[in-house]
């Protein structure tokens, strides 16, 4: 069993930054690869990025990739997601979720956290 608790949502201008924080637990999930997903209102929910259970290898999507770095610190037991140059269409909330592998179904979910840009 993993737990997975999000932080670091919030409000901010276009341009702007957030660090989202997702904090485990569970003997196991070092040994899995971390991923974040979002879900806007009206959308699917999508993955934006991924790293692998060494930290060695991540993952992002195109609408994404050159604004978002993903991270983990396992002595913290902590993934980051740190999203620069927002746009209004980051709005969503944004899960961690942790994996197999960075493409494989996840089988444990945080509860989410939302990120809303203004223009």
């Amino acid at each position: 069993q993993v737990q997975l608790v999000e932080s670091g949502g919030g409000l901010v201008q276009a341009g702007g930054s957030l660090r989202l924080s997702c904090a485990a637990s569970g003997r196991t999930w070092k040994t899995y690869a971390m991923v974040w997903f979002r879900q806007a209102p009206g959308k699917e929910r999508e993955l934006v990025a991924g790293i692998t259970a060494s930290g060695v290898g991540t993952y992002y999507s195109a609408s994404v990739k050159g604004r978002f770095t993903i991270s983990r610190d396992n002595a913290k037991n902590t993934v980051y997601l740190q999203m620069n140059s927002l746009k209004p269409e980051d709005t969503a909330v944004y899960y961690c979720a942790v994996a197999r592998l960075i493409l494989a179904a996840p089988e444990y979910w945080g509860q989410g956290t939302q990120v809303t840009v203004s223009s």
